[in-house]
């Protein structure tokens, strides 16, 4: 794609993203002591994947960093939520989100989670590499690599922002 050309969107459904799981799982091996979810893009991933593979400890994270371009993308972000640091010390956790795009949320709930004591090991049905803020990191495990816009289908058809990617069909 080239620089000025607009992003592609690609709508996903339910089917789509049971396929992105599928893909995923195969990487991951061992156990993992719990789930940190990142709000709120990982909580419908990481919920199927803690189902997958059999993991009952499920935290959250909810991180904010001030809106706009530019500068604000280096800006330093607001925990709004995070487990307490007992909960992951000297634990293998799995950190899931969707999508990294600019890998910010991700590799600032992967930081504090290592300031914690934790192994963190970070999951996303979609990386972006050619966004990332973090060229010498990536995902620990990725279903696929992409530049597309993507609208996911928990996203569709809900709040201010709704995308209507398919007619209603005649009941």
């Amino acid at each position: 794609m080239r620089q000025d050309e607009p992003p592609r969107h690609t709508i996903l459904t339910w089917a789509d993203i049971e396929a992105l799981i599928d893909r995923l799982l195969p990487q991951m091996t061992g156990v993992f002591d719990a789930l940190v979810l990142v709000t709120r893009g990982g909580i419908v991933p990481g919920g199927m994947i803690a189902e997958a593979l059999d993991i009952k400890h499920i935290l959250t994270a909810a991180v904010e960093f001030p809106s706009g371009n530019a500068p604000a993308l280096l800006a330093w972000p607001t925990f709004l939520q995070f487990p307490d640091e007992a909960l992951v010390r000297n634990k293998r956790i799995l950190i899931v989100d969707d999508v990294w795009t600019h890998g910010r949320h991700i590799m600032t709930v992967r930081g504090r989670l290592e300031a914690s004591g934790a192994r963190p090991e970070m999951a996303v049905l979609h990386y972006k590499p050619g966004k990332s803020l973090f060229p010498h990191h990536r995902p620990t495990y990725f279903a696929e690599t992409t530049n597309s816009y993507i609208v996911y289908p928990w996203e569709m058809e809900r709040g201010k922002k709704a995308t209507r990617a398919f007619a209603p069909t005649p009941a």
